[in-house]
């Protein structure tokens, strides 16, 4: 490798079970089927569990190693090829051992390094940028980063939600479950993306948090607190702003202009934000590529699932910029990809 530049080859993503519509969840829920398009303005979303037996069907470790699976098939490298493991998460399925090792596990990976991050939506990011890190070092030349969260471990539907602030609600219908993986390599393999530019920066200090997911312990489990909680009010306001703060920094830093972008991967909040900040962002030339609306918001599985509808139309000489925002602490993030 002469330099440096680090490549993506292929990418998988795993949905757990049949799409899940508003009119079957406002059922489950006892909600407003009206209020959940019109405010959330997603319509499908995906869950590990059953909504009605509560049974776990898939661990976030099932449904990372069959993106894993899926993105090692469709690279042209072997399992054997591969060097390290990323994953980034904001819902590990223990606290120890790490989900990364148990992925590993099951996909048969052993005596390689591997590394978890904890983070929400910037989490794949993260991941994305430790893996080009580590490639681009010529200490390795193939590696698997993958992004991935189970949201619904968090949601109790046993509870008697009629009487619930659209605060708390909201969290029942926005979220759903899933996970995504890319092979990365040194060289042209698969599909033949470079990974030009990647954007991570901690903003939140002096910030309150935007979105908090608690742990409980066994002293504290009985605690009435919402396991998640979020100011969507902070999240509207500021996830917008940032999110042409990170498209212009990207593109300063690339020296790219805003119409040489064929491609606009836009952060996937809900159906109805990504379409707000879509619209800020305002690059006419550029395609959208989003996919919240039929997912759900499935955290670091999303970038992923961009990445891979992008990748059916995209064609060599061809630019793409992603943005994603980690509003429990205000990370900003972001890639740039270039078809070669």
């Amino acid at each position: 490798m002469t330099d440096n530049q680090v490549y993506l080859a292929s990418v998988g993503t795993a949905l757990p079970g049949d799409p899940v519509g508003n009119a079957e969840l406002a059922k489950v829920l006892g909600a407003n089927e009206e209020w959940i398009e019109v405010f959330i303005g997603t319509r499908t979303r995906h869950f590990a569990r059953d909504l009605t037996t509560g049974e776990v069907r898939w661990s976030l470790a099932d449904l990372c190693a069959r993106a894993a699976e899926r993105a090692v098939k469709s690279s042209g490298v072997d399992l054997a090829d591969i060097e390290f493991v990323v994953l980034g998460t904001a819902t590990p399925d223990t606290l120890m051992p790490a989900t990364v090792n148990n992925v590993a596990d099951q996909l048969g990976i052993d005596q390689v390094p591997t590394f978890q991050l904890q983070s929400g939506c910037a989490g794949a990011v993260q991941a994305l940028s430790l893996g080009r890190t580590l490639i681009a070092s010529g200490e390795y030349r193939t590696g698997l980063v993958i992004g991935g969260d189970v949201c619904s471990k968090h949601l109790d539907l046993n509870r008697d939600l009629s009487k619930a602030a659209p605060s708390d609600l909201v969290n029942f219908v926005l979220f759903g479950d899933g996970a995504g993986a890319a092979v990365l390599t040194d060289e042209p393999r698969g599909e033949q993306v470079a990974v030009k530019q990647v954007l991570n920066r901690f903003t939140g200090l002096g910030r309150k948090a935007g979105q908090v997911i608690e742990w409980f312990g066994l002293a504290d489990r009985f605690d009435d607190r919402q396991a998640l909680t979020e100011d969507y009010k902070a999240i509207e306001e500021q996830v917008p702003v940032m999110a042409v703060e990170i498209l212009w920094e990207l593109l300063g830093e690339l020296g790219w202009d805003a119409g040489e972008l064929d491609y606009l991967l836009p952060p996937q909040l809900s159906g109805r934000m990504t379409r707000k900040i879509a619209e800020q962002l305002d690059v006419p030339t550029a395609t959208e590529v989003s996919c919240v609306a039929e997912t759900g918001n499935n955290g670091n599985a999303l970038p992923f699932l961009q990445i891979e509808r992008l990748l059916e139309t995209m064609s060599a000489g061809q630019k793409a910029l992603a943005v994603a925002i980690e509003s429990s602490k205000w990370i900003k993030a972001g890639f740039a990809l270039e078809k070669v």
